[in-house]
Formats: structure tokens, sequence, C-alpha cells
């Protein structure tokens, strides 16, 4: 008999084909089950190293040993005359089946079930609506260790990215998300993964005097192949046409058919000059780290000094949307806080806000997308007083199709007016900055004022896990608290929440919401001694029902420049409904009545305490 009939004979083909299938229904129900409990990467690799080991040692089995009436024996103990190898393969086929059936099942249930119970907004749902035309730009290396190299090389990157969103067939991920894996040896599937795209561009730039390389290339994240690269060899001073190139090629690779406009568009879209793209990431370095600090006067000073870089890029290319846009917010802290540069007068205060708008109205002047144009506009309208237009201006960036990163605009409505159309255009930003903390807070606070407190908790926990940060920590407290899970607001701010002040400001919120009197007064004295009246907003009085104190500090805030911010803030805080008085504050309600937005806003916390 020839080795594969004897093969045949001892169902050594049927035990490995059985045991391939049963070994991949466990690695997906291993895979569902972990993902869920989540567990660290390393438990399902073991599962998966378990499975593999087994393969061999199963066909090992099936070859030396055989299924008796008696039970196992060695295949070489057992008569020919006696064997019922062949009524062992018709169960083996049988259990085949079976498996295949539960295969098929879990691949349907995966496809129809599973992807479509993932909530808005999601990691999971960024992944499932990810189609083949998506991708991320990584931050190109620099390959050369001169002083301003790295900054060169990632303002060519955000060139490219620049160049790349222009097309509104493909999903471009924002700065935020793909430069947070800048320095960092991870595999490009798994960026993939986390940013939810099929592909990912990288490279690097070498630069040797006012000579410069550049190679490209633009990898399939499933399986790592490279759809296309190249190399550029350029001059300084000829290098800025090369993110139009690499834009082109990339679209081209990715089947997308280009017009002469999106050709041009492409090849004409951010710098040209060396030294305005080196001004403007170090001015974008200062920038990023200014709104990473909790100190409101570490903030300025570092947004200040940013201005310096933003005021040079926009010396040597005066049509850089983007250098506008961040030269604008320093201008806006500054008349919030009510002193500039030591001067705190009327005057003062108002040419630092005309300033602002000058800025921002330059911005929507020199944006390169409709999307970028509508979100400066809502900007400039917010912060200008301008009203009136924020309606209008607001339905089209919620049905704009762009990618739409919202400012001082977004968090200031959201608070207020968690309607389902803003609800969307923050799932949306979600999915194009999947690694940026602000979207996922957002989308929680929306779904907190709708009243969608369980998928808040979700939201939440999907993104502390993602991107931890205090803010998402903030929507997942709030939302246990609207479902009235006290003891897992607790928990949770003891777990995300690292800054002393945050944690203390939980204990008197839990408090106020038990009705606590007493303790919420100690405590509220208690934080007040140790961190300022200041830190103490009005939504402390508020839910402790001091209405008139919360109206006394309501009132001071509308008198200043800019306090219509601070009382949305102030009601999105205290998710309390109206935390004041509208009559004690005439500029707020008239910023309500003029931008269409609904007064009192939702009470998502019960509070005991507070009886208006």
């Amino acid at each position: 008999m020839s080795l594969i009939a004897e093969l045949k004979r001892r169902n050594v083909f049927r035990v490995a084909v059985a045991y391939a299938v049963i070994a991949w229904v466990l690695a997906q129900v291993a895979d569902l089950a972990f993902d869920n409990f989540g567990a660290p990467d390393w438990v399902p690799k073991s599962v998966l190293f378990i499975l593999a080991l087994g393969f061999p040692l199963a066909i090992f089995f099936a070859w030396a040993f055989e299924m008796t009436p008696e039970g196992v024996k060695k295949e070489k103990d057992v008569e020919r005359s006696q064997s019922i190898t062949s009524q062992t393969g018709r169960k083996l086929d049988f259990l085949i089946i079976g498996v295949l059936l539960i295969a098929v099942g879990l691949l349907l249930v995966d496809k129809f079930v599973l992807r479509e119970v993932a909530s808005p907004g999601s990691a999971e749902m960024v992944a499932a609506e990810n189609t083949d035309k998506s991708l991320a730009v990584l931050p190109f290396v620099a390959m050369s260790n001169g002083p301003d190299d790295e900054y060169f090389a990632d303002g060519l990157t955000e060139e490219i990215l620049n160049s790349l969103a222009q097309l509104p067939e493909l999903l471009v991920t924002a700065r935020t998300s793909a430069f947070s894996f800048k320095g960092l040896d991870v595999p490009v599937p798994e960026i993939a993964a986390k940013l939810g795209v099929a592909h990912v561009v990288e490279g690097s730039v070498r630069r040797a005097g006012d000579q410069l390389r550049i190679t490209a290339q633009l990898i399939r994240a499933h399986d790592g192949f490279h759809l296309w690269s190249d190399t550029y060899d350029r001059s300084s001073a000829d290098s800025f046409g090369v993110q139009g190139e690499i834009a082109e090629k990339v679209a081209a690779a990715l089947d997308i058919v280009l017009d002469e406009q999106q050709l041009a568009k492409m090849h004409s879209s951010g710098m040209r000059n060396p030294e305005a793209f080196i001004a403007y990431q170090k001015g974008q370095e200062i920038y990023r780290r200014a709104h990473g600090t909790d100190d409101d006067n570490e903030e300025v000073a570092e947004l200040r000094a940013a201005n310096d870089y933003f005021e040079r890029t926009l010396e040597l290319e005066p049509d850089f949307s983007s250098a506008y846009y961040h030269h604008a917010d320093y201008f806006i802290h500054a008349a919030a806080a009510g002193v500039v540069d030591g001067d705190s007068s009327e005057a003062t205060i108002a040419a630092t806000l005309e300033r602002a708008t000058r800025d921002l109205q330059m911005a929507a002047r020199t944006a390169r997308t409709d999307g970028e144009r509508l979100d400066v506009t809502l900007e400039a309208a917010v912060i200008g007083g301008q009203w009136r237009r924020i309606p209008e201006l607001l339905d089209g960036a919620i049905r704009s199709p762009d990618c739409i990163s919202p400012g001082w605009w977004g968090g200031t409505l959201v608070e207020i007016d968690p309607s389902e159309g803003l609800l969307q255009l923050w799932q949306r930003s979600l999915q194009c900055d999947p690694l940026n903390f602000y979207n996922w807070s957002n989308v929680a606070t929306a779904q907190i004022g709708r009243g969608e407190y369980q998928a808040a908790v979700d939201t939440a926990t999907r993104g502390l896990g993602v991107v931890p940060h205090r803010q998402i920590a903030d929507g997942l407290i709030t939302a246990h608290m609207a479902l009235g899970e006290f003891d897992q607001a607790l928990a949770a701010s003891q777990r995300h929440l690292e800054d002393e002040t945050q944690r203390d400001r939980v204990q008197f919120l839990l408090a106020a919401a038990h009705g606590d009197a007493n303790e919420s007064r100690r405590l509220l004295d208690s934080f007040t001694a140790n961190y300022g009246s200041a830190r103490a907003g009005l939504e402390f009085l508020a839910v402790q029902g001091d209405r008139t104190g919360a109206n006394a500090k309501a009132a001071a805030a509308d008198a200043r420049p800019l306090g219509f911010l601070n009382l949305a803030t102030a009601v999105g805080s205290c998710n309390c409904g109206a935390p004041f008085d509208l009559e004690v504050a005439p500029n707020f309600a008239r910023f309500l009545e003029e931008a269409e937005l609904p007064w009192p806003p939702p009470s998502p916390i019960k509070w005991p305490l507070k009886d208006w």
C-alpha cells in the first residue's frame, strides 16, 4: 500500500482538516472574547502559538494511534480485520461539516451583526467603514542631522498630506493621528488598524548642503505589499513641487482618476519657501506644547512664542491659511484672560479681538478646501460676534464631506446643543482623526446631551483605550453619574485622573449628586482653600443649590470679553440644565438667540440640592 493510501486509511488527512478548521474557529472566538475583555496583546498570540503547536501533535496521533471499540490503541496493535478507521472517517467528515457551518456562521455574524452594532464614532466603526480609498501619511524620517532637517521632513510630510486631502474620493487621516507614530517602531498593519485605513505612505528625507534625496512608498496595509515607490533628487529651492508629484503617484496607484483642476490644486497647494516651511513647523511644535498644559498663563506665554514663528512664516508665505489660523489662537486666549502683555484696558482687549478676527478671516480667504473654509469661517463668526451666521454655516459644516476639525466653535456649540447633526460631525471628525482625544471627548459629550448615556460610556471607554486623556475621562465619569452609577464614576476618576485637583472636583460633585449638603459644602471649602476660588466655577455653586452665587459669577463672566465662551463651558461642565438665570447674562442670551441655540439645555444628572 502506498504512503498516500495509508495516510488516507488512517484518517490523517481528515484529522489535519478537522484540526485546522476547529483551530480557526477557536482563534476567532478567542479573538472576540479577548478584545471585549481588553486582554493584552500577548494573550491571543499565545493562544495562536499553542494551536499551531498542536497541529503536528494531532497529525502524529492520527498516524500512530487508532480508535477501537475498546478505546485508543497503537495502530500497530490493531488487526486490519478489526479496524474501524472507515467508521471513524465518516464521523470526522460529519465533524468537519459541522465545524465549517459554525465557521460560516461566525463570518456572517462578524460581517452583518458585529460591524453594524459598533457604535458611531467608535474605533471599531472607523475600521469597519474603512475602504480601499483611505490612507495615512506617516512622518517622513530625517536621515541627516542638520539642525532643521527634522522640521523640514515634518513639513514635507504635512504638505504631502495636504495635497492628498484635496481629493474628495480619498479619506486621509489627519496630522494629529498620523504624527502620533513619529519615532515609534510600530508595524504598518498595526498602525493601519489603529487609524482605520487601508494604506500607508511613508518615506525619508536626506539633506546634504543644498541637495535633497526624498524617498516615498505606498504600502498596502493588510499584506505589506508596496504598491508604488520612488526616489527624488532635488535642490532645496526645487523641492516643493515634489509633494504634488508624490500625491499624484499615490492617487494613480489607488486608481483615483484626476482631472486637470484636481491636478492643479494638488501641485499648487502648500508652501514654496524652505525657510517658511521650517518656521511654520517650529511654530507648530510650540503651539502643540502650549495646548498640552493646564496652566493658563503658561499656555498664553507659549502661544505668544509660537506666534513669532507664524509671523515669520506669513512674511515669507502671505497666503498660508494654517499659519493665520494658529496665529489667531494667542489673541483669543489673551482676550479671554482679559489681559494682553500686562494691559487689561478695554481698548487693548477690543484691538486683540479684532486681530484674532482678522487672522481668521484671512485664514478663510486662503483656505485650501471648502471644509477648511467652513471651519475657520465658523470660528470667525463665533469669536467675532457674527452669531446670526452660525446656523447657516453650521448646517454647511454638518453636510460637508470634508474632514473638519472644529476649534473653539465646536466645543462651544456641543456644550449647549448636542444635536444629531453635531454628533454626526464629531463622529466624522473621529473617523478622520481617531487618535485625537478632542474628538472622542466631544462624541461622548454629544451622546450625553442626547441622553445616550450607555453609548457615551462605551465611547469614552474605547477612547481611553486609544488615547488616554482627562477630557475623555470626564465624559466617562459624567455618563456614569447620569446613569446613577456613582461607584463606577468614583472608580473611573481614581483610575483615569492623575491630577489631584480633578479627583477632588469629582469627590465634590458626587457629594452634591447624593444630596449631601454638609459634605458638599465641606469639600467645596476645602477645594477653594487648596486651589483658589477661580478654580471653583459657577457650576460648583449651581449643583449645590446656590442660585444667588451662581448668578453673581455668571453676571461677572458675561461682562468680560468672550465671556460667553466661559459660560458655555460652565453649562457643559455642570450637566445641570441652566446653571444660572439667563437674564443675568444678557450677552450670553443674545448669543443664544442669534445663533438659534436652545435654552435651557438638558440636565443629564439629577442634582437634589438644585431646585431650579
